[in-house]
């Protein structure tokens, strides 16, 4: 099968990017797939020699790099979707290049055949209005001016792209087919959770790492670190997350925030809580273990999550960890017993006696990590890369049939 595949980079650092990574390297490598990937970076893929395009019989992943711009996001966003979608028609022009199928992960063309949706804008948008109404989640009003415009935009492709049922959907959770059916009335939406590297992933594998990765960031052998990984950090959960430190001044916690977003905002909410000296900022990186192995919790109380890959990996890792409702891997966690998932994401004090709970009490703590290691076993991305591929399949067949 030829497939072209959109998005706009692709590594191993973050949560759709590295889950689109996973898929991809499988479709090539155990299921022959020529996938032709259209982005503006891609690290962390091994590539194939675009001159054996043509040749190549076992599968293999040909990158055409797509130009940015640079400029606020949302002019990047539609120059993003022009260029791709030009080079897609010079591919086939010019190149000699047809596709079985165009697969994108969320949003980034006008007429995919396949949607991996792994975030909702109409429900983001939601959110950003309720952040208008809350002066405590307030940010930068230009930012937030910025961000509204995007959400506009994006929630309104969501609209021309998800009702139109020639386009299959998978899910990554049941929540996320069910926001499908709610917006869009899309009750054929497939649910195909993440996976997890579980060979990768570890108790045994942070456990090894834990010493070295405490050391490098100064932290004390009783520090109690909160461990959030997330490219939209208040969205996660953070301001929460901040309020709570606050509330539990007299714990030794440390907070280790990893993320693309602006800091600024956050660590001025920081110093003004009284917690800025108990806070670490760093950015994503390929190996994301070392986060795993700093950190005592994993930590997103989320107003809304679509899945949440970091929650899986340090849930596979031996963490305990805090979740909420509204994100789509409480789905698979049973309360109290693998993790633990708030109803209310804003309740920081509920928030501070989870945290305090397992602080105090190791047996907890060490029951809850075990449970969660093993139910994690069964999330494997090969698992995930079989249930991709029967959709492709199918949505093939529904293609062609159908034309």
């Amino acid at each position: 099968m030829r497939l072209a595949v959109v998005s706009p980079f692709v590594d191993k650092r973050h949560g759709t990017e590295r889950a689109l990574a996973e898929l991809l390297e499988r479709l090539a490598r155990v299921y022959g797939c020529d996938i032709h990937l259209y982005s503006q970076r891609v690290e962390d893929l091994a590539l194939s020699d675009p001159k054996s395009a043509h040749s190549a019989k076992s599968g293999g992943i040909f990158w055409h790099k797509v130009p940015s711009i640079p400029g606020p996001h949302l002019a990047q966003f539609l120059a993003w979707i022009f260029l791709n979608g030009f080079l897609r028609k010079w591919s086939v022009l010019f190149g000699g290049v047809s596709f079985d199928l165009v697969l994108s992960p969320g949003i980034n063309c006008l007429h995919p055949d396949v949607v991996i949706v792994h975030a909702l804008f109409h429900r983001l948008q939601e959110l950003a209005r309720e952040e208008r109404e809350a002066p405590r989640l307030r940010g930068n009003f230009f930012r937030s001016l910025h961000r509204r415009a995007y959400y506009g935009l994006l929630a309104t492709l969501e609209r021309r792209i998800y009702t139109d049922e020639a386009v299959s959907l998978a899910a990554v959770s049941q929540r996320t087919a069910g926001l499908l059916n709610q917006y869009f009335h899309r009750q054929d939406a497939c649910v195909i959770p993440n996976g997890v590297d579980t060979e990768h992933f570890t108790p045994a594998a942070r456990l090894a790492r834990r010493a070295e990765a405490r050391q490098r960031r100064s932290l004390r052998d009783d520090d109690f670190v909160l461990l959030l990984i997330g490219n939209d950090l208040r969205v996660k959960g953070l301001p929460t997350i901040l309020e709570a430190m606050a509330i539990l001044s007299r714990s030794p916690l440390r907070l280790l925030a990893v993320g693309n977003d602006a800091a600024e905002p956050f660590q001025v909410s920081a110093r003004e809580l009284g917690v800025a000296e108990r806070c670490l900022w760093e950015s994503p990186r390929p190996d994301v273990l070392d986060f795993y192995g700093a950190a005592d919790v994993y930590i997103s109380p989320s107003r809304e999550d679509s899945f949440g890959l970091p929650a899986a990996e340090a849930m596979a890792c031996g963490l305990p960890a805090i979740t909420s409702q509204f994100a789509g891997i409480a789905d698979y966690i049973r309360n109290g017993i693998e993790g633990f998932i708030m109803r209310d994401p804003c309740d920081a004090r509920a928030l501070a006696a989870l945290i305090e709970r397992l602080r105090t009490d190791a047996q907890l703590s060490s029951g809850i990590s075990e449970a969660a290691a093993k139910m994690i076993l069964e999330w494997t991305w090969d698992r995930n890369a079989a249930a991709v591929w029967q959709l492709l399949n199918k949505a093939r067949t529904k293609k062609f049939s159908s034309g």
